[in-house]
């Protein structure tokens, strides 16, 4: 399907810089552009195959880079379901290629829309036949096309900005662990408080919205607002394309500040964390969660502290996360499981996931597909690593005062919790779902113990979570207390 390139509202930022720097050393740019089928297609997010009809409203790709004369770093947040690492390496290498920008500093985060496009297999046909014509038309092309134009667009329209940052708390409740602790002693996901069985959530919330505000240092206006918050994306279903969340928040943002600001979100670390209110049971809506949560960012935005003197700096580190083992027995029972569920047969979900699991393991184990059986993601790059699984931590301090970790797959909140807690920054941003989606979920390794949904729905092994901990604070740590 022929796809026209759509590059809409480019603002850019300059971020003051002190030291060995002069002003204008330190320079930052914003882009924003559409990133929705034009046809139906499949769409993400659930266990079962289904097609979209329609557009609820636009899925965007918004890229930030900052550059000065000695460091330099990309970040785009993308309105999709995960980014693959397929994804990443080609908009990596594509955008490195036309900026000059070091390849281990450009992130490409996804803000867990479960009403965005699956294009994770027709980004597998297209790396098997990139010089197709049905390559060079498909969607997945046009969507890493269209990421890497942001970042180009970003790098090409810095200016200068100030910036101001901080954190408010989300007090009307949108947000609630989906994890319980039963009876019996199992954890167990997806409940209600109406269940006898039901003892208490399994683990926290984090009610935090980490801010940055960047405005025009040319005549104050203001250009774009990031922020940063913990709650699954999934308060909309259906079958049109939509932002979820996020895109309240951009609409009111735009009403209070003006057309002209773009609204960066990133995905806090949300992996046990969901919507639905344990003690109700009618779930919050879409218009609801986002506007309660725009309510609260507007009204933090005079509450933030300007960076006198911010300093840009970037710290990136590949983590080699140990992978589950898959066996032989639980690879003859996806044989069995897949095609029979694929048939119509009704298979339970848990053995579903499961089973979904084995496969994807083999494949990164291994190298290759169980024979006869397709995985539901097949994966190019990252297929035969072998018994762990590399990923990407990056770190973006601004000054003393403000800094953002990314981190891949989909992570626990208590992770991003233990981050924060150590880290040096006033105002920390912990983004999930950066480079990579293979890891799955992330659990604590208490939460492992516990079992449920995402444990088994979790590629890597106990203790992972904890392993991004450590590189997070290493490198916060550093970066706080350079030359040390």
């Amino acid at each position: 399907m022929p796809l026209p390139t759509k590059l809409l509202r480019v603002a850019a930022f300059l971020f003051l810089v002190t030291t060995t720097c002069v002003a204008d050393d330190l320079r930052v740019g914003v882009a924003d552009v559409d990133i929705t089928p034009l046809e139906s297609y499949p769409m993400a997010g659930y266990f079962h195959e289904r097609l979209s009809t329609g557009q609820r409203d636009p899925l965007r790709a918004k890229a930030i880079v900052m550059r000065d004369g000695e460091t330099s770093c990309a970040v785009a947040f993308c309105d999709m379901l995960g980014v693959s690492r397929d994804l990443y390496e080609e908009v990596r290498d594509q955008a490195a290629k036309a900026t000059g920008i070091d390849p281990d500093q450009i992130v490409v985060s996804a803000t867990h829309a479960h009403t965005a496009p699956d294009y994770f297999a027709e980004l597998y046909r297209v790396q098997q036949q990139p010089d197709s014509e049905a390559s060079k038309k498909s969607y997945a092309k046009y969507l890493s096309n269209q990421i890497v134009a942001a970042i180009v667009q970003a790098n090409a329209a810095a200016v200068p900005v100030s910036i101001a940052c901080g954190q408010t708390n989300q007090e009307t409740p949108v947000s609630f662990n989906r994890r319980f602790v039963m009876r019996d002693g199992s954890v167990a996901t997806w409940q209600n408080h109406r269940n006898p069985k039901v003892v208490r959530a399994a683990g926290p919330i984090d009610p935090e919205i980490g801010l940055l505000m960047f405005r025009s240092a040319a005549d104050d206006q203001p250009l774009g607002v990031m922020s940063n918050f913990a709650l699954h994306l999934d308060t909309v279903g259906g079958t049109q394309w939509s932002a979820d969340f996020p895109f309240y928040i951009e609409q009111a943002l735009r009403k209070h500040l003006g057309e002209q600001t773009i609204s960066l979100f990133g995905a806090g670390t949300c992996g046990d964390i969901n919507h639905s209110n344990p003690n109700q049971k009618e779930r919050n809506k879409c218009d609801m969660i986002g506007g309660s949560l725009a309510t609260t960012i507007v009204d933090a935005l005079p509450t933030l502290t300007k960076i006198e003197s911010p300093r840009l700096q970037v710290s990136h580190a590949v983590v080699q996360l140990p992978l589950q083992e898959v066996s032989p027995l639980e690879i003859e029972r996806a044989r069995q499981l897949i095609p029979a569920a694929e048939a119509g047969e009704k298979i339970a979900m848990m053995d579903r996931v499961a089973a979904y699991r084995a496969l994807h393991l083999y494949q990164l184990r291994h190298g290759e597909p169980v024979p006869d059986i397709t995985p539901r993601r097949q994966v190019h790059s990252l297929r035969g690593v072998g018994a762990s699984l590399p990923v990407d931590v990056t770190t973006i301090a601004l000054g003393d005062q403000a800094a953002i970790v990314f981190l891949p797959g989909e992570v626990f909140v208590d992770i991003g919790l233990a981050i924060k807690r150590g880290s040096p920054y006033p105002t920390t941003l912990v983004v999930e779902l950066a480079n990579s989606n293979e890891t799955m979920y992330i659990p604590t390794r208490g939460a492992f113990a516990g079992g449920g949904y995402e444990v088994i729905n979790s590629a890597v092994a106990p203790g992972s979570g904890e392993m991004l901990i450590e590189s997070a604070l290493t490198q916060l740590r550093q970066l706080a207390t350079p030359g040390q």
